[in-house]
């Protein structure tokens, strides 16, 4: 007798997570620690959700840092909404954690991005927590072997990539070096993609300059090495997630290796973020992959990107509606020193998918 195709799926669904179990960023669930939760004794640890027994131990030893992994896990959260609020995927689901639905628990290109993510973003706290005296175990970074440039001297307070690095790492990566945890391909993949997140930081690291001199001269330069603000690490993140490359478990050597499916067998560049499997096209609602559709999401009538009504509603086409906006008009300087102004209201049209 042949099995009900609802069984089918349900078997399917079920194999699914548990080949794909995503225990690497479950830490995120830390975006929703209390904050009647003081985080400073040892035993706090253990309330804390989504953490594997290494990260537990992390916490205990590093009880200090945990404040900073909580900042970074609530900005993980945040950076990512921001850079996908144009697109069908627009990462509302990562909010599920540490109960995540399967376009984040297999081996997809959305997942990819937020392991990426979330590695930078717990070292671009870490770094900046240093810098900002937050973090009794750091300071500021070191100071540059090269020269500063003419006209320039090495100073400030560098933010401590190196630690933050060091520590992100430690933490981040501790549930994919848990055995037993998936499949090899699975870890390689998210192993892989939170290095990409990691080198993608190292890249944006910038020297940033302050001015001295008379008069606003700038005859001498104070310059130190800084991080960019997380929403541009995203941002360059966001396209890596657009050119990310298809990739399968497959012998080379002696040992198997994540290599391009489609293209001539190569290793995969450091750059790159990979995924092992497709996904949906997000357009209609199906929690069991990850899909919460496009319905009623707002678009844009004029746009050619992403967020076009066109693109956005699937070719369902879109409803409009008039919003009424209350935004501040005919402002007026006054001597010295404020600025008043009179409150306008106007109607403007929007548009939501069908």
């Amino acid at each position: 007798m042949r099995a009900r195709p609802q069984v089918c799926e349900a078997l399917l669904f079920a194999l699914a997570l548990q080949t794909g179990v995503c225990y690497g960023i479950k830490w995120l669930a830390l975006s929703k620690t209390p904050a009647a939760l003081a985080l400073n004794q040892t035993q706090h640890c253990k309330q804390l959700e989504g953490l594997v027994s290494a990260q537990v131990q992390l916490c205990r030893s590093n009880l200090e840092l945990m404040h900073t992994i909580v900042h970074a896990a609530r900005e993980v959260m945040k950076a990512c909404r921001r850079a996908f609020a144009d697109m069908r995927w627009n990462c509302s689901s990562i909010e599920l954690a540490p109960n995540y639905l399967l376009d984040l628990e297999r081996g997809t290109r959305e997942s990819a991005f937020v392991y990426a993510l979330s590695a930078a973003t717990i070292s671009h706290s870490i770094a900046r927590a240093c810098t900002s005296g937050d973090l009794p175990g750091c300071s500021c970074g070191p100071v540059p072997g090269e020269p500063p440039g003419p006209g320039n001297r090495w100073g400030g307070c560098a933010d401590n990539l190196s630690y933050g690095l060091l520590m992100g790492a430690k933490f981040s990566d501790a549930p994919m070096k848990v055995k037993k945890t998936g499949s090899q391909a699975n870890k390689l993949m998210r192993l892989h993609n939170s290095e990409v997140g990691r080198q993608a930081l190292r890249a944006s690291l910038e020297v940033k300059c302050k001015c001295h001199g008379v008069s606003g001269s700038c005859s001498i330069r104070t310059c130190w090495k800084g991080l960019p603000e997380l929403r541009d690490v995203a941002a360059d993140l966001k396209t890596r997630y657009l050119s990310a490359t298809k990739v399968v478990h497959r012998p080379m050597g002696t040992r198997k290796h994540l290599v391009p499916k489609d293209l001539d067998i190569r290793p995969v560049k450091d750059s790159e973020l990979v995924y092992l499997q497709s996904s949906p096209d997000f357009c209609m609602k199906n929690e069991k992959v990850g899909s919460h559709g496009t319905q009623d999401r707002q678009c844009n009538k004029t746009s050619n990107g992403s967020d076009s009504c066109d693109l956005m509603c699937c070719g369902r086409g879109y409803n409009p509606y008039t919003d009424r906006v209350v935004e501040r008009c005919h402002c007026k300087y006054h001597w010295c020193c404020y600025v008043t102004c009179r409150r306008c209201e106007r109607t403007v049209e929007r548009y939501v998918c069908k």
